[in-house]
């Protein structure tokens, strides 16, 4: 479960996505939290309240057992995405931790993928499924 890098750090690692967006969440162990997602704080990297309210809500049901030091490397997609994607990590990383609370990190949703993504555009039309206006002549 937990991998060793060269500077002998314990972490954990989890991957969660989100339509294009993959997000690898390492949790460490620490004396007090923090959070880095691509290298900026967590409120310089989400630019809307509500986007950081729900991570911080996610990292309160973290929080709750442990003081823990949260890197984030997020690629694709776009911020939206890069949200659900990070809490899913989160989900994934602290149930690696304790297994037992699996249970109360599914009820929050913390591990339900949500599997929509964009439907391709076709030949002939402008869209996926919008057509060009019809004319009879």
């Amino acid at each position: 479960m937990a991998t060793t890098t060269t500077t002998k750090e314990r972490y954990v690692e989890a991957i969660g996505r989100r339509k294009t967006a993959t997000a690898r969440v390492r949790l460490t162990k620490a004396s007090k939290d923090s959070v880095v997602v691509n290298n900026k704080t967590l409120d310089a990297y989400f630019p809307t309240i509500e986007m950081r309210e729900r991570v911080k809500k996610a990292l309160a049901k973290i929080g709750e057992h442990g003081a823990f030091a949260i890197s984030a490397q997020i690629t694709g997609g776009g911020v939206s995405a890069h949200t659900d994607a990070m809490i899913m990590g989160l989900g994934r990383a602290i149930i690696k931790i304790k297994p037992e609370i699996k249970p109360e990190i599914k009820k929050e949703k913390m591990l339900t993928r949500d599997a929509r993504e964009k439907e391709r555009r076709k030949f002939g039309l402008k869209k996926a499924r919008k057509s060009p206006q019809w004319s009879k002549r």
